[in-house]
C-alpha cells in the first residue's frame, strides 16, 4: 500500500483536532507541539554511514519539523533497535549526545528493542516542543496572493548522496548537507509571527510545495530559475533545467518553505539577515489547486516524480 493510501486510512482514526487531519508535520496539543520521525537503514541512511551521523540525522529531521512550526524544542524520546554490535551502539550514543548538546535538547526517555542479526537498523524519535504564542502555523494556511519563500539552498543533500555513492567527485558542503542536516530552528521561531504557512522541505521541494498547496486548497506556482542552488552544487552540476529539477525533487534538504503576505518581504529578509540565513522568494500562491512550474518564463510539465515517497 502506498504511503498516501495508508495515511488516508489513518485519517478516519485520527479524529482529534490535535492531529490536524494528519495533513501537517506535527500534532499540536494545546501549547505542546509533537512530531515523530523514523529512519531506516537502506532507505534513509546507507549501511556504511557513521553511527554518529545516523544519530545526528535522526534528531535533526525531527527538530526540523518543530522549526517549521516555530516551536522551541523541550525534549525527545528515542526508539532504538539493538543488533548486538556494541561498538556501533556506543558510537551512536556519542553522536546522539553531540547533537542534543548542539541544540540544547534533553533526552527524556524512550524504548529499546532487539532485532535479528543482519536486519536493517531502524530508529524512531519523538520530539516535543513549545508552541509559539502566535500559534503553530499549519500547511493549510496559504492564501491566494501569498509570496512563497525558501530558506538556504536546495539540492545539496541529493548531490551529497550521489557523492557518497561514488557517482560524483565529493566536496565537503554537499556531503555535510546529506550526513548532518541543520534544522532551521532560530529562523523558524523568528519568522513564525509573519507567515501564513510553514513546513520543512524533507521529501523534495516540489512534493512538499504540492502538499502545502493541497492542504491550503490553492495553486502554488514556483519559478525554478529562482530556486537557490549552492556554489558547491553548481561546481559539479551545470545550471540547466535538469539540474534544477533534480535538486527540487531530491529531498533531505530540511530547509523551511513558507508563505507570507508580500508586504512582509522586508521583515522576512531582515530576520534572515540578522540570523545569517539566506532566504529567497521562489513563487506565489493563487486561486486554483495543485502545483505549477515555470522556468525562464515558460510553463513546464511536472516531472513524473515530485520527490520521495515510501
Amino acid at each position: 500500500m502506498p504511503e498516501a493510501d495508508f495515511i488516508a486510512r489513518l485519517r478516519a482514526i485520527a479524529t482529534d483536532p490535535a492531529a490536524r487531519g494528519l495533513a501537517d508535520d506535527v500534532a499540536v496539543l494545546g501549547d505542546v507541539v509533537l512530531t515523530h520521525d523514523m529512519i531506516v537503514e537502506g532507505i534513509h541512511f546507507l549501511p556504511d554511514e557513521r553511527p554518529q551521523d545516523v544519530a545526528w540525522k535522526l534528531v535533526a529531521v525531527n527538530l526540523s519539523d518543530l522549526a517549521a512550526k516555530g516551536a522551541a524544542p523541550t525534549g525527545v524520546l528515542l526508539g532504538y533497535s539493538l543488533t548486538g554490535d556494541g561498538e556501533w551502539d556506543a558510537a551512536f550514543a556519542q553522536g546522539l549526545d553531540e547533537v542534543l548538546r548542539r541544540y540544547d535538547v534533553p533526552l527524556l526517555g524512550g524504548d529499546t528493542v532487539g532485532i535479528p542479526a543482519g536486519a536493517p537498523r531502524s530508529f524512531g524519535l519523538t520530539a516535543i516542543g513549545q508552541a509559539p504564542v502566535t500559534g503553530a502555523p499549519a500547511r493549510s494556511g496559504v492564501r491566494p496572493g501569498d509570496q512563497i519563500w525558501v530558506s538556504g539552498t536546495i539540492g545539496n543533500a541529493g548531490v551529497g548522496l550521489a557523492m557518497r555513492l561514488g557517482e560524483i567527485d565529493p566536496n565537503e558542503t554537499c556531503l555535510a548537507a546529506y550526513s548532518r542536516p541543520q534544522p532551521q530552528l532560530a529562523f523558524g521561531q523568528a519568522a513564525v509571527p509573519h507567515v501564513h504557512a510553514m513546513m520543512d522541505v524533507s521529501d523534495g521541494l516540489l512534493i512538499d510545495a504540492a502538499r502545502m498547496a493541497a492542504a491550503s486548497g490553492c495553486d502554488i506556482t514556483l519559478m525554478l530559475e529562482t530556486v537557490p542552488l549552492s556554489a558547491a552544487l553548481l561546481a559539479v552540476r551545470p545550471d540547466v533545467l535538469d539540474t534544477r529539477l533534480a535538486a527540487a525533487t531530491a529531498g533531505d534538504d530540511y530547509q523551511l518553505l513558507l508563505a507570507a503576505d508580500p508586504g512582509k518581504a522586508a521583515t522576512i529578509r531582515e530576520i534572515a539577515t540578522g540570523l545569517g540565513v539566506a532566504v529567497t522568494p521562489i513563487g506565489h500562491a493563487g486561486v486554483g489547486d495543485g502545483l505549477t512550474l515555470i522556468h525562464n518564463a515558460q510553463r513546464i510539465a511536472l516531472p513524473e516524480r515530485l520527490g520521495f515517497t515510501h
